[in-house]
């Protein structure tokens, strides 16, 4: 059989293809970067992307293009975009794609696949995989194998329906080498970015009837998801009327900035804030499934009316039950009900008061359950600036420390996995975040065993020639793991793990690293490093906290 040179199979792939029609119709919904490695069967993804006018960011892993394309997604509003090669590349991808699905983030994973009529045929292909779309079922939202290329634009086109119009969550599309490759000469109008629905409202009737609940509450409490920031500023202006406390999950972390008066930060873990939400006479819950995972073994149990805002029917009754059921967008739910309470004259005052004690208590709850890493956060907290963008990992130094003690006034400002809460995630996530907000300090603070698990994004990240602070929280290997040992018993085993040198891998990879020799030091070495520009790590024993 004769075997296709480069130069001939070159001059037998279209250039007007299925690649080019996926990655136009991206263009024009405003996707400008995409991340990923290209690899043999997807090149005809990246032959567009420069004349397209998309940056291409290469990572290291394809896990870390998924964490990174979140970081992203997350400053633009629009959807991460992940191209992966077939078999091993997909199925890399798909921890990046289990933390978008639990955190309800945007991202779309792009794949080829075997030509029609060649799924499967078990003759040991390159990157062959018996079901690689049933693999990507499992864990996203869905995963459609298409068979033309118009079938997967208007996969693009339904992605992006799904991002705009209800709860975000990831999807992936496999285009098959001989579509992918093949003549596609699609229309202008088809490849067009289609309007955004608007936002859904609540049913008038009951936007009526929450606001009947809360203009007669007395001791309010507003407690924020990630599915409220939509809503704006929006939230602010409601807890302001309510007179009401707000406490956000992780994920709703500034939905009103934490340096107001009514904030009590992102703080729903701890056992106060628990108590705040449960003894409200009147408790809003908005765009939150209140997971349990954010509950740290606590729970929040209502013995007021519970008003809930949510997109989906589904979850009205999800963990906490809701006596008032508002269906629809934050984006648009909140208005109506600012609205509505403005119309009524409400105007409740004392919030500021009642707030302002419980994070009193709240704070010293917090310091006390790991008082050196609260004071780490503190001394990052004091150097960073305002605008700053940090990124964390699933490390004790984020939910002990930074998660708490560096208040952030602008939502996504604070990267994190609350419920997925997979290693790995914290220094791709700046990076991703970085490529989009070039302006913006991002600072990268995680743990030894969660830094190591991306360490290689570090190369990614000189490569972008990105200014970039990496804090290494160094606790000696899994210290968390290693307590959970001692609580059951188990002598500390897997747990304490060889350390590198830090500041000297740092240089390695092409940025600058350091080492300080104690905590005063902590505050002048990230102010330098944010000074120096590139790529900078700071390497922090917690032994000197």
């Amino acid at each position: 059989m004769e075997t296709l040179t480069e130069q001939a199979l070159e001059a037998r792939v279209a250039t007007s293809n299925a690649g080019l029609a996926v990655m136009t119709t991206l263009r024009n919904y405003g996707i400008d970067t995409i991340f990923g490695i290209p690899g043999t069967h997807n090149l005809e993804f990246y032959r567009h992307l420069a004349p397209l006018g998309i940056h291409p960011v290469t990572s290291r892993h394809e896990q870390g293009a998924g964490y990174a394309a979140d970081g992203w997604a997350q400053q633009t509003g629009l959807p991460g975009v992940v191209i992966t090669t077939s078999g091993p590349g997909l199925l890399n991808a798909l921890s990046a794609a289990g933390t978008a699905f639990c955190e309800s983030r945007p991202l779309l994973i792009l794949s080829p696949g075997p030509a029609l009529g060649e799924e499967f045929a078990d003759r040991g292909a390159l990157h062959e995989t018996k079901d690689s779309t049933g693999a990507a079922a499992a864990v996203v939202e869905w995963s459609r194998r298409v068979s033309t290329a118009a079938e997967a634009v208007e996969a693009v086109h339904d992605a992006f329906a799904l991002f705009r119009g209800t709860r975000p969550r990831p999807v992936h599309v496999e285009v098959p080498l001989d579509v992918l490759e093949g003549e596609a000469a699609l229309p202008d109008g088809l490849l067009a970015a289609r309007p955004a629905p608007s936002p859904a409202p609540a049913d008038d009737d009951d936007v009526r009837a929450a606001v009947r609940v809360l203009a007669s509450a007395t001791s309010p409490v507003i407690l924020a998801g990630g599915g409220s920031l939509p809503a704006g500023d929006g939230v602010r202006r409601l807890a302001e009327l309510l007179g009401a406390p707000v406490v956000t999950t992780l994920n709703g972390k500034a939905a009103v900035p934490e340096s107001h008066p009514l904030s009590l930060g992102s703080d729903i873990r701890l056992p106060g804030a628990q108590r705040l939400c449960s003894s409200a006479d009147v408790l809003l819950i908005i765009g939150s499934k209140v997971g349990e995972a954010e509950m740290w073994g606590g729970a929040v149990v209502p013995s007021g009316t519970v008003v809930r805002v949510d997109i989906l029917e589904r979850q009205m009754d999800t963990n906490v039950p809701a006596d008032v059921r508002l269906v629809g967008h934050s984006a648009a739910v909140v208005p109506q009900l600012v609205g509505a309470l403005e119309a009524t004259g409400a105007h409740a005052e004392g919030g500021a008061e009642r707030a302002a004690a419980t994070r009193v208590r709240l704070t010293a709850e917090a310091r006390a359950m790991a008082p050196g890493l609260a004071t780490l956060a503190g001394e990052l907290a004091a150097v960073l600036p305002a605008d700053a963008i940090v990124a964390g990992d699933s490390s004790q130094i984020t939910y002990f420390g930074t998660s708490t003690f560096i208040p952030q006034d602008r939502p996504h400002s604070f990267l994190y996995t609350p419920a997925y809460a997979t290693l790995g995630y914290g220094l791709p996530a700046a990076i991703g975040a970085k490529v989009a907000a070039p302006g913006r300090p991002v600072v990268c603070v995680a743990g030894d065993g969660a830094l190591m698990f991306a360490i290689q994004e570090l190369a990614t990240a000189v490569e972008q020639r990105l200014d970039l602070v990496v804090v290494c929280a160094d606790n000696g290997g899994y210290a968390e793991i290693r307590q959970n040992e001692a609580d059951r018993g188990i002598p500390a085993v897997g747990v304490d793990l060889h350390q590198p040198d830090w500041a000297a891998l740092a240089t390695a990879f092409g940025g600058h690293g350091v080492r300080v020799g104690s905590a005063a030091e902590v505050g002048p070495a990230v102010v330098r490093a944010l000074d120096a520009g590139g790529l900078q790590l700071v390497h922090v024993p917690l032994a000197l906290f």
